[in-house]
């Protein structure tokens, strides 16, 4: 374990850019060579997933309260829903000669390196087996076949990452990346199970154990295709329905038959990337180690509740490209967004343990906040750490007015803003045209085990899927930045040197602001394409 630790620590301190230096990526890129977005099991059967027009009609303020939202049965219908709602395409892009996807799901430089599974028995429509969602079909590859069981619905969701699609761009930051994106794809799973009536409940488990339930260990069924390192176990529970004994599916696939092969993404890869074998390894779950519990649904202390279409708002999120820098943000926009941070919230029910991950915010332009750097805690032990490991001359007040179930702290006023943030996050106009902007510290002393540096960088992207869905609801727009000068932001904030051993270590940034639209890029509708399957009801955004 110790050796493990010392792989994870290692890792992080190679992949951090550096005022002086960037961490190692590749020296050029072949656009017209990248890899394929799209992984395919060839000779799996395909099943093609309804493309539902009629989404439950529930607003945002509502998502988490469980008896405000009818439960939909476990079934083909919405098993497509939540599939559409969580991993599917968002919208298609083009501009000039170049056609790309977009998704529900965000993902570091629209590489999307994160898989969706399916695994389940008695569910309506479908067969019982392992299946791979195909977003580009909105389809699942049954993988592999159980033997035929009279049996209750049982359905469970897994995430799986392909790090080659990161590291292609990325280099060696590419497993911070990944695993930042599979905490965004949990939390939209989340989001649209809510949707839906269900729970998403995170189930324990190994790595191996997760890889032999996915066939991700049959090595016949890859050759020369990238392998697939599994993430994380999810059971969807109806809200009532309650399964505390044989919680997972281990023995379903004893007597599974299995099919497919794996695509392979890119066929010339230019670079290699052994350090991200390395921390994969370093970080894999030994053990089933128990998920820690925790409550969705706590009560809000904020009258400015957000009434939007939960499924329009999931469906029109994207990543802002540019932002307005004479924007301003209000306190009615900034509290419900801090509010939703909250542990207890949704969709923070389906994260890897307790919260781990606290949020410095930068308040740029928001009227009724000092421009500077103010701290939400999300937890007493995380505020007790962060008390010791700050400057003693730092503010940490409370702010004025602030919710209870958002107890910001001031820390120091800045009203050279601009600068700072267009520096922290590598000199990109997103951080200085923003109105606010976000730096997420997980706590790193102890990890504990190397599977623990997953959990920080899991939670963190959950955290950032929670901020892109509450910036449109606030009428503005998100972008998630995981190009930014680690150290730097630390000696702003003054934690303790070396930064190697610290106890806290920034793990991702996030701006909101204004966006500013591209009139060059024209937008299409997702599922065009499937000619039988087409969206009239959906126009271009």
């Amino acid at each position: 374990m110790a050796e493990a630790l010392d792989v994870v620590q290692a890792y992080h301190e190679r992949s951090k850019h550096r005022l002086e230096r960037y961490a190692a990526g590749p020296d050029t890129l072949d656009w017209d060579a990248q890899p394929d977005p799209f992984r395919r099991y060839a000779g799996a059967p395909l099943t093609a997933l309804p493309l539902d027009t009629l989404a439950p009609a529930v607003a945002w303020c509502d998502l988490g309260m469980p008896e405000r939202v009818a439960a939909r049965p476990l079934d083909l219908r919405s098993t497509g829903l939540l599939f559409e709602l969580s991993l599917a395409l968002a919208a298609w892009k083009t501009q000039g000669p170049d056609r790309w996807a977009v998704r529900i799901n965000p993902s570091s430089g629209n590489l999307h390196p994160t898989e969706g599974w399916l695994v389940c028995r008695g569910v309506s429509g479908l067969s019982d087996g392992v299946h791979h969602y195909a977003p580009h079909e909105h389809a699942l590859e049954q993988r592999a076949a159980f033997t035929p069981e009279a049996t209750p619905a049982r359905a469970f969701v897994a995430l799986s990452s392909i790090a080659w699609r990161e590291a292609w761009k990325y280099g060696e930051r590419a497993f911070r990346y990944c695993q930042l994106d599979a905490g965004h794809a949990a939390g939209a799973l989340r989001y649209a199970a809510a949707l839906l009536g269900w729970r998403l409940r995170p189930v324990a488990c190994d790595s191996a154990a997760l890889a032999q339930l996915l066939g991700l260990d049959r090595d016949a069924d890859f050759g020369a295709a990238e392998r697939e390192e599994p993430d994380a176990l999810f059971e969807l529970l109806p809200h009532g329905s309650d399964h505390t004994a044989d919680t997972a599916p281990w023995s379903w696939t004893a007597q599974a038959t299995w099919q497919g092969q794996a695509n392979r993404l890119d066929r010339l890869p230019m670079y290699r990337w052994p350090v991200i074998d390395a921390v994969t390894r370093a970080t894999q779950r030994l053990h089933a180690t128990p998920v820690a519990a925790t409550t969705a649904g706590v009560a809000t202390f904020n009258d400015h509740r957000h009434t939007a279409d939960t499924a329009t708002l999931i469906r029109q999120r994207r990543s802002a490209q540019r932002f307005d820098p004479r924007a301003r943000a209000t306190l009615d926009q900034l509290w419900p967004l801090l509010q939703a941070l909250h542990p207890g919230r949704l969709p923070f029910d389906a994260a890897p343990g307790p919260a781990r991950v606290h949020v410095l915010l930068f308040a740029h332009r928001v009227d009724g906040l000092a421009p500077g750097a103010y701290l939400l805690p999300r937890s007493d032990a995380g505020l007790r750490l962060l008390r010791q490991q700050l400057p003693a001359a730092l503010d940490m007040r409370p702010v004025p007015d602030a919710p209870a179930d958002a107890p910001l702290l001031h820390l120091a006023d800045n009203p050279a803003l601009a600068g700072t943030l267009r520096t922290l996050n590598c000199h990109q106009a997103l951080g200085s045209d923003a109105v606010m902007a976000f730096a997420l510290l997980a706590e790193f002393q102890p990890l504990n085990e190397g599977a623990g540096y997953r959990d920080r960088l899991q939670e963190a992207g959950l955290i950032g899927q929670v901020l892109y869905l509450e910036a449109e609801a606030a009428g503005l727009r998100g972008t998630g930045i995981g190009c930014f000068f680690d150290d730097a932001l630390h000696q702003l904030l003054g934690l303790p040197e070396p930064a190697a051993s610290a106890a806290l270590q920034s793990v991702y940034h996030f701006t909101i602001g204004a966006p500013l639209s591209d009139d060059r890029i024209g937008t299409a509708a997702p599922y065009a394409h499937l000619a039988q399957l087409a969206h009239p009801h959906r126009s271009p955004p």
